[in-house]
């Protein structure tokens, strides 16, 4: 096979009586074998599959529909899965019914290259009668009453010469929820503003030693009691100045870590921890100490 130089190049033909040496072989695509130029054909090397690809429509007579043909299987067998399944003789006059020019007296049949659909009656008519004059166009259809697009239509010229109620509702609704929101907002910034201006007097009072006004009548019954050394006191500032006199000053001669207490703006009730002063406002004052 082939040359010294090539030795695979070319194949030989696959008849048994050929078996040429052929440089451009020929692959048959039914039965995937190789030939000459002379038996590439089907017939010439006599292909068994030659159907194998074929397709072959057979028109029924009962419903004049198409009945493929399968090369592997016996054309009985379908044509029978055919009547069984999927013959309907009623569609044989629909499919055989020619159809032809609708113009009175005109007989002739519509085809691809002789049907012209008129733009009025949007009906096909043939050349001759491709005239509105001709076939007596009856005219674009009018609409009907009932159509849904006229109905809309005319629904919503009536809404438009109504008042608008709904929209007018609406906007008194939305007039009506800002100004509550307004009104509520202004409450709001009134009694932060009261607050705050408490909460200062509280602490100006604490720390000047004459916050007695706010809270009285709780420290009345309540003692404040140093952490250090036990001793009570009827008000924080009293037990403010007992720590920074007694414990401090002692403190920084003998090494013992300042005691930091924080007050309670509302009662001005002392806390080592900020945590249990946090617990107190809330538990006490329903969490207002913060402005």
């Amino acid at each position: 096979m082939g040359t010294p130089e090539f030795p695979n190049l070319g194949k030989h033909c696959s008849v048994s009586d050929c078996k040429q040496l052929d440089f451009l072989p020929f692959t048959c695509d039914r039965c995937n074998q190789v030939y000459c130029s002379e038996h590439r054909g089907y017939i010439k090397h006599k292909c068994t599959k030659a159907n194998k690809l074929d397709v072959t429509v057979v028109i029924c007579p009962l419903c004049a529909k198409g009945v493929r043909l399968i090369p592997d299987q016996d054309p009985n067998i379908t044509w029978d899965n055919h009547v069984n399944a999927d013959c309907d003789p009623s569609n044989y006059a629909k499919a055989t019914k020619k159809k032809k020019c609708p113009a009175p007296g005109c007989r002739e049949v519509l085809v691809f290259s002789n049907t012209i659909k008129c733009r009025d009656c949007l009906k096909d008519h043939c050349l001759k009668h491709r005239f509105g004059h001709d076939h007596k166009c009856s005219g674009p259809k009018k609409l009907e009453t009932s159509f849904s697009f006229m109905g809309l239509l005319n629904r919503s010229r009536k809404e438009e010469s109504r008042p608008n109620l709904t929209s007018t509702a609406s906007s008194k609704w939305t007039s009506s929820f800002l100004n509550a929101a307004s009104n509520i907002r202004a409450s709001a910034e009134a009694g932060m503003s009261k607050l705050s201006d408490e909460i200062n007097q509280v602490w100006q009072a604490a720390r000047d030693g004459t916050g007695q006004s706010s809270g009285s009548g709780n420290r009345n019954d309540q003692m404040e009691q140093c952490p250090q050394c036990g001793a009570k006191f009827s008000s924080v500032t009293n037990l403010v100045d007992h720590v920074q006199n007694v414990h401090e000053r002692n403190g920084n001669r003998l090494g013992v870590k300042k005691v930091t207490i924080d007050a309670c703006p509302k009662c001005s009730r002392g806390f080592l921890d900020p945590v249990s002063l946090v617990e107190h406002v809330e538990r006490e004052h329903g969490g207002s100490s913060g402005a």
